[in-house]
């Protein structure tokens, strides 16, 4: 697998397909890496890569991928956006369409807020976000699971930095996408399909609050994900959106 190098950030990726430019972000939370995407709800490497140039990542310190880097305390969030917009640059793409998972509901409003210019269409599927009735949900998931495991690996870290980081992350903007605000999303122009789901960690209200202030939103019914046929055709409305929203650059 090939890697991209900026400093003392390396970050593994991949592609596969041809076409315009799609990147793709898997799921997991912070353990983001392309080895979940077998186990995704829908493997978009495998989906559209008949019609577009797919492009993943693992993210920077994810568990089971192979992406490094600093933890970085002071701008979470953005360190995500460098890291993506950074490989693209690195490919040589301009303007890009993107699918984020999971976690990747916060990578896309960051990559929206960033360079609103550069992504012609974003999916949100399955968002992580913000959920009242268990706020630290998020948080929690870090601090058991990802946080542990990370410091087996990086004797370079102790637990009051991952704690700090897991604090920037989810508990300084405790509402919605935790990476950007809702006047951020209310004021993008660009096309967003939203992918609901209902879980703690994927709030549905936080789908809803994205289809309902973005002014180019839509939304797919819910659930989508089963049974099978109501998969496929959500799989191809995915897609007639992509392809109409790429074909217009």
């Amino acid at each position: 697998m090939p890697f991209f190098e900026r400093g003392d950030v390396r970050i593994r990726y991949e592609e596969t397909g041809s076409g315009f430019p799609l990147l793709v972000t898997p799921g997991g939370g912070l353990n983001s890496c392309m080895s979940n995407w077998p186990r995704a709800v829908i493997n978009a490497m495998e989906a559209f890569k008949r019609d577009f140039r797919c492009i993943t990542m693992d993210q920077r310190n994810a568990i089971d991928g192979e992406s490094t880097g600093p933890i970085s305390v002071d701008d979470p969030w953005g360190a995500f956006a460098d890291d993506q917009l950074g490989l693209m640059d690195y490919l040589g793409v301009d303007q890009f369409a993107y699918i984020g998972y999971c976690i990747g509901g916060c990578f896309a409003g960051k990559l929206l807020e960033r360079a609103p210019e550069r992504v012609v269409a974003a999916v949100f599927c399955q968002s992580v976000g913000h959920y009242p009735e268990d706020p630290d949900v998020m948080y929690r998931s870090g601090r058991e699971s990802w946080g542990p495991k990370l410091l087996a690996q990086r004797p370079d870290l102790d637990q009051a930095t991952i704690e700090q980081y897991l604090h920037n992350l989810y508990r300084v903007n405790p509402d919605f996408l935790y990476s950007v605000s809702r006047d951020t999303v209310r004021n993008c122009q660009t096309p967003i399909l939203v992918l609901p789901d209902a879980i703690p960690a994927h709030p549905h209200q936080t789908s809803v609050d994205v289809a309902s202030l973005a002014p180019n939103a839509e939304i797919t019914v819910f659930p989508w994900s089963s049974p099978p046929e109501l998969k496929d055709r959500t799989i191809e409305r995915v897609r007639k959106f992509l392809q109409t929203h790429s074909a217009a650059v």
